[in-house]
């Protein structure tokens, strides 16, 4: 096994953008290696961090990355969607500041034995972000009905021949179970005409789209963005970063929804709803990684950053 590494992404950009304060109580829902957690707690003399991931060697990396400044964080193997219960434990009912990061990790994907990528011809098909998770990427592909995997294909992976390919991999199956990376790979490549194999890897979106069901990557994202918003002081902000098209989206949504003053129907012509502004947005257009970042990571590329502040 490798050890954990891993670039944060627009570490400057989010740190700036939380305006971290000193005394203040600071939540990283998507620890990884510890960078941006690492930034926040020496930002300023004396704040507080409680960080979240399901990753057990990226909580091992981050405890060792954060011992300098024992005493001020404390880390718990959970899903940033149990921010509740998380925060129940931690006697906390308000927060300074919010960070959500929502990449693979470099040694998620580099790491042969987790089975991310399409690069890793022999790995097992795998993907799990928690690896005490029952499900894989392997049952995916070879115990979900076709027609499932289809429309994951096509929702998660905005793949164009999601039908194709998933028939392929049905009549793969029925020969032999499909185990490794390598494997699906080549069972995409030959699904897709070779002209439309020329904008990038052709398992890239298969492989995107299956790692999102595996770790239930969408589900109640929208919903968490709100409870965390709400969960912040007059004056604290959330960063959130994507890599996704529908990750950004929800995330937008989430943030434009907390920002209307009202929601009633236009032809009303009084509010009934009640609904009141929550969030100024900062970022009116996503931020985007630097060409100076992007000659240093090129995994950056695909990421946006969106900041609000809580104004209630």
């Amino acid at each position: 096994m490798s050890a954990f590494s891993h670039l944060s992404v627009m570490p400057e950009e989010c740190i700036k953008g939380l305006q971290v304060k000193n005394n203040g109580v600071y939540f990283d829902g998507t620890l990884g290696g510890g960078g941006h957690s690492y930034r926040i707690l020496s930002s300023v003399p004396d704040c507080r961090l409680i960080a979240t991931d399901l990753d057990d060697d990226a909580i091992a990396a981050a405890t060792e990355k954060l011992k300098p400044f024992s005493g001020r964080f404390s880390i718990h193997k959970a899903n940033f969607k149990d921010y509740e219960r998380v925060l129940e434990e931690e006697n906390i009912q308000s927060l300074d500041g919010v960070i959500l990061d929502f990449g693979v990790s470099s040694y998620q994907i580099d790491s042969a034995e987790r089975g991310f990528s399409y690069m890793q011809p022999e790995a097992p098909l795998d993907m799990r972000m928690d690896r005490t998770s029952p499900l894989t990427a392997e049952s995916v592909v070879n115990d979900y009905p076709v027609k499932q995997i289809s429309k994951i294909l096509k929702d998660y992976g905005e793949e164009k021949f999601a039908s194709a390919i998933a028939e392929n991999i049905a009549k793969k199956r029925s020969v032999s179970r499909i185990t490794t990376c390598g494997e699906l790979a080549q069972i995409i490549e030959e699904s897709i005409p070779a002209k439309f194999r020329q904008n990038g890897p052709a398992a890239r979106k298969s492989f995107q789209a299956i790692r999102i069901e595996v770790n239930g990557e969408l589900d109640g994202l929208y919903e968490a963005v709100l409870g965390l918003t709400r969960r912040l002081k007059n004056g604290g902000r959330i960063a959130v970063l994507t890599f996704h098209s529908l990750e950004d989206r929800i995330v937008k949504q989430a943030f434009k929804f907390l920002e209307a003053d009202c929601i009633c129907p236009k032809e009303l012509p009084v509010c009934v709803c009640g609904k009141k502004q929550e969030i100024n947005i900062i970022t009116k257009k996503p931020i985007t990684a630097s060409p100076k970042e992007l000659t240093i990571n090129s995994r950056s590329r695909s990421a946006k950053l969106r900041i609000a502040e809580r104004i209630v």
